[in-house]
């Protein structure tokens, strides 16, 4: 009967998370840029009167529900990435569509749909009495895009918020998602000597050296350790750039990012390592070196860090694991449990801090980033239900 009233209460609330979603769609928000969309949330909190609601010097917005010593949290991390190639879309992605059954708009499945199904989820819970007794946090983090986990290293350190476990309400395809590969970012720089383009042997090109150095990276990832539930670790060479005097010169220094996937085992140091252990590199005594993350908020704080970001997996019978899995249960029956392919909040709620995170949110992974994005009404109405039952669920494990 209790999962019936939560269905329905969810059911009830769909066309004001329609709403809500797509005037989150509505407002450009991307990284560093997100004044205006935690704002509009911050006005759907006050509206579902949520017992407090703060926005901290990052610019996060944090509502909370209840007062129990212990805290239950679910992210939704509120900025988007760019449009891109605007002639790839069919429609516009600030004014989105909406059909019987879809959303569309940048940001509808990552992840502007996590924090509306959250923050409708936390209302259902005060309106049913569902509260179990903890304090619930909804989470609006800001920068996810540029520095995934950063928001709640701030969180954690300076706000001094440490959850019992946290829901990561990222796209999960319908499933319940225990884990992900985590990444870096990594640099590799070359010297060469320039000199005039008619007479290239006089010089010493740095974009030649890089040539090889690149050849050896793409065989690298050939053999990068394999983990049976989370899968390979990778790596790929995402930018290049060089120096030269002119067009007629040769290059005096080159350098690449690679884009570093960590599997389950694989640390940063040994990610440094395997590169730095390449006979080109060592050949041409690249430099090879993680970059760090320095961008000012749209607050204008600046919170350092280097841009690694851990791999984190939460044990299938983890009572954070099976408590949401009961939730889902009770209401729509046993749920598939996976992993993400990307990367969440969570290098830092539990790769960094071991703090529990389980992954459960509306929309598909593979919307993510991607021209058309679009959501699902009954992911937002069955997220919703799934986060308000999960408290009482968590507490029967507890």
């Amino acid at each position: 009967m209790q999962s019936e009233k939560i269905d329905q209460k969810a059911n009830e609330y769909l066309p004001q998370m329609t709403k809500f979603l797509r005037d989150l769609i509505a407002i450009p928000g991307e990284s560093a840029n997100e004044r205006e969309t935690i704002k509009r949330i911050k006005k759907e909190m006050e509206d579902l009167e949520f017992d407090k609601i703060k926005i901290d010097a990052m610019g996060n917005i944090l509502g909370f529900m209840g007062d129990g010593e212990k805290i239950i949290a679910y992210d939704a991390h509120i900025d988007t990435v760019g449009v891109g190639n605007i002639e790839n879309w069919d429609f516009d992605p600030y004014q989105g569509f909406e059909n019987e059954t879809e959303i569309g708009g940048r940001g509808a499945s990552d992840q502007l749909g996590g924090i509306v199904s959250a923050v409708y989820g936390a209302r259902i819970m005060k309106e049913l009495n569902l509260l179990a007794g903890y304090t619930v946090l909804v989470t609006g983090t800001v920068q996810e895009e540029d520095c995934d986990g950063l928001c709640w290293q701030y969180i954690i350190k300076e706000d001094k918020i440490e959850p019992e476990f946290v829901v990561i309400t990222e796209p999960t395809d319908g499933g319940i998602y225990r884990g992900q590969r985590g990444r870096m970012e990594i640099r590799v720089d070359v010297a060469g000597i320039s000199c005039h383009g008619s007479a290239p042997e006089r010089g010493d090109n740095a974009i030649y050296k890089m040539a090889e150095i690149v050849t050896e990276v793409k065989r690298l990832n050939e053999r990068l350790r394999d983990d049976k539930f989370l899968g390979k670790g990778t790596l790929a060479v995402s930018q290049i750039f060089f120096t030269s005097p002119s067009r007629c010169a040769v290059a005096d220094s080159c350098a690449i990012s690679i884009d570093r996937r960590l599997t389950a085992g694989e640390t940063f140091d040994m990610a440094l390592e395997e590169i730095r252990a390449l006979p080109c590199v060592k050949k041409y005594d690249a430099e090879v070196s993680m970059y760090k993350y320095n961008r000012p908020s749209y607050t204008d704080l600046v919170y350092p860090t280097d841009c690694y970001f851990p791999t984190w997996v939460i044990d299938e019978d983890h009572k954070a694991t099976q408590s949401i899995v009961d939730a889902f249960t009770s209401l729509y029956g046993k749920p598939r449990v996976d992993k993400w392919t990307f990367s969440t909040n969570g290098v830092s709620i539990m790769g960094r801090y071991k703090i529990p995170c389980v992954g459960f949110g509306p929309g598909k992974e593979n919307q993510a980033h991607a021209p058309n994005e679009k959501t699902f009404k009954a992911d937002l109405v069955r997220c919703a239900a799934v986060y308000a039952a999960l408290p009482q669920s968590y507490a029967k494990r507890a």
